[in-house]
């Protein structure tokens, strides 16, 4: 008999020979149940990361110098003060950006976890997170910067910072799924390499 493995069908292969798996063995399948609890749990830890995101914000986003109006509305005091709603808007942007990659990074570092359930669990904490740090941003930026009482017509006041559009939410989850795929992409295992 030679020394070569058996193959299933009980037929010894000939030594130094080059096994081909057959169509049921090269096909990877998604772990759905096994990582469906660690799927949730990234999805709420990924979703709390919208508090310090919105804090940081909140801190770091300019706030604008302005006068009440003849309506009751602020204008800005000067014509470059209207230039802080871009700033607030861009720098909620890049650190949602920011944050959304280095999320995909830490989860790609859990192997065994690695595939398209992770990624769609953590794609809607994103989502979560990026909604939660607009609300909790402005509510910290307009602790920050609190209206004066005594307001009338011409009075100097600081308006908050506020991130200017609801589309803002969607940069997170795009840098997270941007991040996770590249990796995904570079990585060249068809199980994402959770059993090496």
């Amino acid at each position: 008999m030679s020394s070569g493995a058996v193959e299933a069908s009980g037929t010894p292969e000939p030594a130094g020979a080059v096994r081909v798996p057959g169509p049921d063995e090269r096909t990877s399948r998604v772990a759905v149940r096994a990582d469906l609890l660690p799927a949730l749990s990234a999805l709420s830890l990924v979703a709390l990361l919208g508090m310090p995101l919105g804090w940081v914000w909140s801190r770091l986003a300019p706030p604008q110098a302005s006068l009440l109006g003849r309506s009751g509305t602020p204008v800005p005091a000067q014509i470059v003060e209207s230039y802080h709603e871009f700033d607030a808007l861009a720098l909620f942007l890049l650190l949602s950006f920011a944050t959304g990659i280095v999320t995909a990074a830490v989860l790609w570092t859990f192997r065994r976890r690695r595939g398209p359930v992770l990624l769609v669990a953590a794609a809607l904490g994103s989502l979560v997170s990026a909604w939660l740090a607009m609300r909790m941003g402005s509510t910290f930026a307009g602790e920050l910067y609190p209206w004066p009482a005594d307001l009338g017509y011409g009075s100097a006041l600081t308006v908050p910072p506020a991130v200017g559009t609801s589309w803002a939410v969607l940069v997170q989850p795009f840098g997270l799924a941007l991040g996770y795929g590249l990796a995904a992409s570079w990585n060249g295992f068809d199980d994402l390499g959770r059993r090496s």
